[in-house]
């Protein structure tokens, strides 16, 4: 599945939490980290886990948003989450190290959990190629631009041209690792005309989605990163065409006049799992 909007969503608040399955987002992350006082990190565990025990869930995918590895709370959210019926874990401050603790842990414990590396660091960011690299359970890689830019000692702005390179940078690697780049939230709740900018430019360079902290962004984000049905019917198009060419033994061929090489036929299939219309009979397309 393709997120276009992951939702944070506090481990401690019961109300926000029986109502986060209602509001359109391809994804939830619920919070054990920075959302929940350290004083009450025991009461988040139980609340999350009775609450993941008792409703209904299945209208969006469930990701947990665990403590970093160099907390005492690391292992203690795991041991919690780990019979819950959940998509995965976001893993805060990815290193190589919590990388590869995390994936050790799904293991030794038959976890099928999908993983999306949260890089909010400055080593994080230079180092993301090799960090998402160490378990094959990662699905995807989210900018955390708030802990980035403090740690980078960036003024934070709305413009957000401070995080310029950071975009590029886990773009190029998400994009190396086939995985999705899933942009930082907007912070500012009641902008938003700045949100619909901000995440235009995420998205024309190249993020596939958007982390988003207010239930009100979810239906904006979603209209920017959900492909026309023209630009879907141009995507089957151009499947069709690869499909023709491929059994006459083409390589290239146009359509309306124009080439269609292999990145165009890699835009589609991309834009196809954007929209929910890829088959499995499209893997092989590509050669």
């Amino acid at each position: 599945m393709s997120y276009k909007t992951l939702l944070f969503m506090p481990g401690n608040n019961p109300g926000m939490l029986q109502s986060s399955d209602i509001l359109g987002a391809d994804g939830i992350i619920i919070d054990l980290e920075d959302a929940v006082a350290i004083t009450e990190k025991d009461a988040a565990r139980i609340l999350v886990c009775e609450y993941l025990n008792t409703f209904d869930t299945t209208q969006s995918d469930i990701f947990v948003r665990v403590n970093p590895l160099d907390t005492p709370f690391f292992y203690d959210d795991l041991d919690a989450i780990k019979t819950l019926n959940i998509t995965g874990v976001v893993l805060p401050k990815a290193s190589v190290e919590s990388m590869e603790a995390l994936d050790k842990y799904l293991t030794e414990n038959n976890l099928d959990f999908k993983v999306i590396g949260l890089v909010e660091t400055a080593l994080g960011l230079e180092m993301a190629m090799d960090i998402l690299s160490r378990s094959k359970k990662v699905i995807g890689v989210l900018l955390g631009a708030e802990d980035l830019t403090l740690d980078l000692g960036a003024k934070r702005t709305k413009e957000s041209e401070e995080i310029a390179y950071a975009r590029s940078r886990i773009i190029a690697v998400s994009k190396a690792l086939q995985i999705e780049a899933i942009d930082t939230p907007w912070t500012d709740t009641d902008d938003y005309e700045g949100l619909k900018i901000d995440t235009l430019n995420a998205k024309d360079l190249g993020m596939t989605g958007k982390a988003l902290i207010s239930p009100r962004h979810v239906d904006i984000v979603n209209s920017i990163f959900a492909p026309s049905e023209q630009e879907v019917n141009h995507a089957l198009r151009v499947v069709e065409g690869v499909k023709a060419a491929n059994e006459k033994g083409l390589g290239a061929f146009s359509l309306d006049g124009k080439m269609v090489d292999a990145p165009i036929i890699k835009r589609a299939l991309n834009l196809l799992k954007m929209s929910g219309d890829y088959k499995e009979e499209y893997d092989g397309l590509l050669k």
